[in-house]
């Protein structure tokens, strides 16, 4: 049954859009959706598709609005994209998409948005099964917000699509989605001015693959238990902020090629950080989500990642305020990078807090203040704030250890510990390294980072 309702919108007495005069909302039980009522649509059409199963797939070259009344589901046949746009504003909203083929090179997708589709709007939709989710390809403007988007499971990763892909589209906004199974949750790349925000991400290779995008933000975002959390490569002038990377394997924040980036407030966490079962539970101190700040990872637990950040050749970035626990190594230093300023952050409770191999002497701490650093034994006589001596993360055996692994064999012989008595008794000895000269004698404020865990 089709049923028609007239309707002016507001705005098309405003611009004096004769179009809007014969726009229409029809509602479409199953078998009634087709290409033909698609291609005979007027700008501002509204189809409402009424519970049950919808057939797909299907394309959309004008202006209009498709709604999905609670049920309602549309199904594509195996082959292509379920979904098809190539009109500038259409709007996706409310429904179950799924049945996309699975051909990479063709990009097949839940929703595929081409570079004409600028300025979509893709929400509150489940989108399950699917070898992308959604495609952004060049569609400037686009915004995909809080979706649940699962894709494939049980392939091989090499066949696997991801969550959402933007490429080369400028404007757009992720935001409020969960993503889980799949290759990566957001794979962005050549783009610019894009925002990727309070997004949730299980299940995958990497949470966010940010490469060749530029002026962006990712934040408040929560990836948990994925390979990578973050992985931030040959991108410019970002702001990493609010994010959470709980138990991910091998890296929380991975920075390769990163110039000029804001990475501020987000925290990395390891397997003893007791996480609540509530998925629509805020990840803040207030909630109750995180442990007593001072807490430390016991010796010879690690369930979170291999190193909480990795920075290699990335320079002239900011790390402020971030809060890294419970990783096998805190920080992977490398690749000659320069000029960055690491101030106001808490290593806390990993196996080495610093993997530095290098002959130069880096300072991580400015205007007299550096991070804080849960293996520091120093005192605080003059009350301050600020420890009374300064703290290197690594020693001469540290470097051995890095350049000849076997040496491990020789850790406890009276000659290493003798090595080590005296670096302490005579600094001079100590090689090129990180040294923060004035850290800090109690950790900041963890950040109330992320938006919810399970």
């Amino acid at each position: 049954m089709r049923r028609f309702l007239s309707i002016l919108p507001a705005a098309a007495l405003a611009v004096g859009l004769s179009a809007f005069a014969y726009a229409e909302t029809l509602t479409l039980v199953p078998g009634e959706l087709t290409q033909q009522a698609l291609d005979s649509a007027r700008d501002g059409d509204i189809f409402v598709l009424a519970p049950g199963e919808h057939k797909g797939p299907i394309r959309i070259e004008r202006r209009v609005m498709l709604r999905g009344e609670p049920g309602a589901i549309l199904t594509g046949n195996g082959e292509g994209s379920v979904i098809s746009v190539y009109g500038p504003g259409v709007e996706i909203r409310g429904l179950t998409i799924k049945g996309s083929g699975r051909d990479l090179q063709a990009m097949n997708s839940g929703i595929y948005l081409e570079k004409t589709a600028e300025r979509a709007l893709v929400e509150s939709n489940r989108i399950i099964g699917n070898l992308f989710g959604v495609y952004v390809h060049g569609a400037t403007g686009t915004r995909v917000l809080n979706n649940v988007i699962e894709g494939l499971q049980n392939i091989r990763l090499a066949e696997a699509g991801n969550g959402v892909s933007v490429w080369n589209a400028p404007d757009v906004t992720v935001d409020g989605n969960t993503i889980r199974y799949g290759r990566d949750g957001i794979f962005t790349i050549s783009s610019r001015k894009d925002r990727f925000t309070n997004n949730r991400f299980e299940k995958v290779r990497f949470a966010v693959h940010y490469m060749y995008t530029n002026d962006s933000e990712v934040s408040g975002n929560v990836s948990i238990k994925n390979h990578v959390g973050y992985a931030i490569m040959f991108s410019n002038r970002l702001v990493i902020q609010g994010n959470v990377s709980y138990r991910d394997r091998d890296h929380g924040l991975l920075f390769n090629y990163a110039n000029f980036a804001r990475i501020e407030g987000n925290l990395v966490a390891g397997g003893a950080i007791d996480v609540i079962s509530d998925p629509q539970d805020v990840a803040s101190d207030e909630r109750g989500m995180l442990p007593d700040a001072s807490s430390a990872v016991p010796a010879g637990v690690r369930n979170g990642p291999g190193k909480c950040v990795f920075i290699y050749n990335a320079n002239r970035n900011q790390f402020h305020n971030n809060w890294f626990e419970g990783c096998e190594i805190g920080v992977h230093f490398t690749a000659g990078s320069e000029g960055n300023e690491i101030t106001g952050n808490a290593f806390v409770g990993n196996r080495n807090q610093v993997k530095y191999v290098g002959t130069r002497d880096l300072d991580w701490s400015k205007g007299g203040r550096g991070n804080y650093w849960s293996d520091n034994p120093a005192f605080d006589l003059n009350g301050d704030g600020v420890a009374d001596t300064a703290y290197r993360p690594n020693d001469l055996v540290d470097r051995v250890l890095w350049t000849a692994p076997s040496a491990k064999i020789l850790i406890n012989s009276p000659a290493v510990q003798v090595l080590r008595w005296a670096q302490a008794q005579f600094p001079a000895l100590y090689p090129g390294g990180v040294v923060d000269t004035h850290p800090l004698i109690a950790p900041p404020p963890r950040p109330a980072a992320g938006r919810s865990l399970p």
